[in-house]
C-alpha cells in the first residue's frame, strides 16, 4: 500500500522496512549534528526515537541547525523537535530529556533498550561516558567527530576511531579510549584542519551572551565559541543517519 515511506522502500525493501519501524535510536545532542540526524531517522521509518539534551533554542542557532528558526527561539530543543517529529510522522513514539548527558547522568537511561545509539554531543567526558554505556550494553554506537572551524563538508568520512588523524577531538577521544581498553568505535570525522575563528569582540558569544533566559551552559563559560555553518554540520548529521539506517537493516 502506498505510503510516506513508499520511496524508501522502493530502495530498502518491505522487510527493512519492519525492521526501522521496530528500531528505537536514542540521539544525544540535537543541535547540528544531532539535529539533521534526527530529522533523516524519522524520514526514513524510525519507529522509535529518544532525543536527549537540555539546551535552548538561541538566535545565534539558526545558521546551522534543523529546530532554529525565529518562531523556535527560547523554546527547548527536545520540545521543538519533538513537535515536528510527530507533523512528520505520528506514529514514531518519541521519548524526551531535558538533560545535559555527563556520566553522573548513566543511570537515567537503559542504553540495553536502544538498537542504536548517536553521539552527538561536544564533551569529551559525555563522550566517553555514552561510548564506555553503550559497549556495556552491546548497543552499537557512531560517535561524530570535530565539525566546529571547518568549511568542507566533502571531507568528512566514516572510519574507526583509531584510523583516525588530524581531527584534534579524535586524538583526544584515541587516547582515552585505548586507556580504558575500547577496541574499536565508529565515528564520523574530517582531515581537515580546523580554521582560527576570526577575533571580533562585535559578534562574540562571550562578550555579547543572548542565550534565552534559563539557559544553563552559556557560551560565556567556552575557552572558545567556534565558528560555524549551515552545511557542514548537517552533512555530518545526515552520514551519522545514514550509517545508523544501513547498519539497523543489516542487524
Amino acid at each position: 500500500m502506498l505510503n510516506q515511506f513508499s520511496r524508501t522502500e522502493l530502495l530498502l525493501g518491505k522487510s527493512a522496512m519492519e525492521k526501522l519501524a521496530n528500531s528505537r535510536v536514542a540521539v544525544f545532542g540535537i543541535g547540528g549534528v544531532g539535529g539533521y540526524t534526527v530529522e533523516a531517522l524519522v524520514r526514513s521509518g524510525v519507529g522509535a526515537i529518544d532525543i536527549i539534551d537540555d539546551d535552548k533554542v538561541c538566535l545565534t542557532n539558526i545558521n546551522r541547525q534543523i529546530y532554529a528558526t525565529r518562531k523556535t527561539v527560547g523554546k527547548y530543543k527536545v520540545d521543538v523537535a519533538a513537535e515536528r517529529i510527530a507533523e512528520i510522522n505520528p506514529n514514531v513514539a518519541i521519548h524526551t530529556y531535558k538533560t545535559f548527558y555527563t556520566p553522573e547522568q548513566a543511570d537515567q537511561f537503559d542504553f540495553a533498550q536502544y538498537d542504536y545509539v548517536v553521539d552527538a554531543i561536544d564533551t569529551v567526558t559525555g563522550k566517553i561516558g555514552l561510548v564506555m554505556q553503550a559497549m556495556a550494553s552491546n548497543t552499537p554506537i557512531i560517535s561524530s567527530m570535530g565539525a566546529g572551524n571547518k568549511l568542507d563538508p566533502t571531507a568528512f568520512e566514516v572510519a574507526d576511531i583509531y584510523e583516525t588523524s588530524v581531527c584534534p577531538l579524535a586524538k583526544v577521544m584515541r587516547k582515552e579510549l585505548s586507556r580504558r581498553g575500547v577496541k574499536s568505535l565508529k565515528v564520523v570525522y574530517s582531515k581537515e584542519k580546523p580554521l582560527t575563528p576570526i577575533d571580533d569582540i562585535e559578534i562574540s558569544c562571550k562578550e555579547h551572551c543572548i542565550c534565552p533566559p534559563g539557559t544553563e551552559r552559556k557560551c560565556t563559560a567556552r575557552r572558545q565559541v567556534p565558528g560555524s555553518n549551515a552545511f557542514v554540520p548537517s552533512v555530518v548529521g545526515l552520514i551519522i543517519a545514514g550509517e545508523v539506517i544501513k547498519d539497523l537493516i543489516r542487524s
